[in-house]
């Protein structure tokens, strides 16, 4: 409808209006208050205390961030937790500082996950340590930002190996494994909201969580009789240091950032826990092959063509809705 209103008014003074730097230039409306005030994040968690009561759950880049967030909302339900990384030591803390917050153990183990052979070891360790897990979270990143013709082949392997090539091979380690044990598991992805639409910049951290994506999707379809379930989160931007410090390094784009989002703030790590614990939970137990887009309608707000209508004012509006309603012929 839109559209077609504006296809009409080709060439007439609401053509001229939009192209006059009155619209360009004019800030946004102001409100009566900030959208924050209608969506606070709310604290804690969510599912019901003991819901992983006597489950493993092993998660990729545990130590910090989302990982480390994760790993906390988990272990308070009740579960026995494995972190992985390849940093031993910031691993061991977390897994201290975790288990002295919740009163369950949190394991430790080393791994590369670009290292296929790591990746076995690792697994060996966890099965003599708390058997195979229930919950498996592929959790590890790499990212930074770069113009592509600054892209070196290094900088596109150190990505997509810690990423997609990460992915498969903790995917596949414990999958086979599992299958053979004819037990049944929660698998969940983190990607990012860009696997879907590609985006510049960070070329390879958008090829490799789109091949994530596809490995997912595809392993929902061929495992699922093998009784495993995989799904995907794709959280927008939510403030993590290790995260920031790489893609936003002056932090000059948080601002603008928040401003593209309806909701009005970043996400918190807590809630990306709280998500990736009710997938992971029974009560999501029909949940399989999904991709979940959690980012405050980032996505959508960029996506609109005409979302920044959102910059005219009251009063312009008026004036454009009569310069519409006075445009003849088509």
């Amino acid at each position: 409808m839109a559209a077609a209103v504006f296809r009409r008014a080709e060439g007439s003074s609401v053509t001229r209006f939009f192209q006059s730097s009155w619209f360009h230039s004019s800030p946004a409306p102001q409100q009566s208050g900030s959208p924050q005030r209608f969506f606070a994040p709310a604290d804690g968690v969510m599912l019901p205390t003991g819901s992983f009561k006597d489950r493993v759950a092993f998660i990729t880049g545990g130590g910090t961030g989302l990982g480390r967030a994760m790993t906390t909302t988990l272990s308070m339900l009740g579960a026995q937790c494995v972190i992985a990384s390849r940093k031993l030591d910031v691993l061991q803390q977390t897994a201290n500082e975790i288990s002295s917050q919740t009163g369950n153990q949190v394991y430790a183990v080393q791994c590369d996950v670009r290292d296929p052979q790591a990746v076995s070891h690792c697994v060996d360790q966890m099965e003599t340590m708390t058997g195979l897990p229930d919950v498996i979270i592929n959790n590890a990143a790499g990212n930074f930002v770069c113009p592509s013709e600054r892209l070196s082949p290094n900088g596109w392997k150190s990505i997509t190996d810690i990423v997609l090539n990460g992915t498969a091979y903790i995917t596949l380690e414990l999958g086979k494994r599992l299958i053979k044990k004819q037990k049944g598991a929660s698998f969940l992805a983190i990607t990012t909201i860009y696997a879907e639409s590609g985006s510049g910049f960070v070329v390879p951290s958008a090829s490799a969580k789109a091949g994530v994506e596809a490995l997912y999707k595809s392993l929902a379809a061929e495992w699922g009789r093998y009784g495993h379930r995989f799904n995907i989160i794709q959280p927008g931007p939510i403030r993590t240091k290790g995260a920031f410090s790489r893609l936003d390094p002056t932090g000059a784009f948080e601002k603008s950032m928040i401003t593209r989002i309806p909701t009005g703030r970043l996400g918190t790590p807590e809630e990306i826990a709280n998500l990736a614990a009710y997938i992971s939970s029974d009560y999501a137990t029909w949940m399989s092959g999904a991709v979940i887009r959690f980012d405050g309608g980032e996505y959508v707000s960029m996506a609109g063509e005409f979302n920044e209508l959102k910059k005219v004012t009251p009063d312009q509006w008026d004036v454009m809705e009569a310069m519409i309603r006075s445009t003849k012929g088509s």
